[in-house]
């Protein structure tokens, strides 16, 4: 990795930038002294807890499953949600 003082160049279509990253490194183009540090603090977590009483027989069956999957049983009350979900919307789940 070497650096250099140059600028990244202006492009003038996606393709033109496309080959020109195609052969070199973005590392190359990075200069640390122009870094500063981000600070997130309203950031808010995309996740929200919730409660959600279910039968023990049925919170058993669930545990029995994940351990079966390897995976915590709320992961997969999570995917079993998901599908239900995408299944009564008539849309596919993200990444399938």
């Amino acid at each position: 990795m070497k650096k250099t003082d140059n600028h990244i160049p202006v492009f003038k279509n996606e393709d033109e930038e496309r080959e020109f990253w195609a052969t070199h490194s973005p590392l190359d183009y990075f200069n640390s002294n122009n870094v500063n540090r981000a600070s997130f603090q309203n950031l808010k977590p995309s996740l929200k807890s919730i409660s959600i009483r279910l039968p023990d027989h049925m919170l058993q069956e669930l545990k029995i499953l994940a351990k079966k999957r390897d995976v915590p049983y709320q992961s997969l009350a999570k995917l079993y949600l998901a599908r239900q979900i995408a299944l009564e919307r008539g849309s596919t789940l993200p990444g399938k």
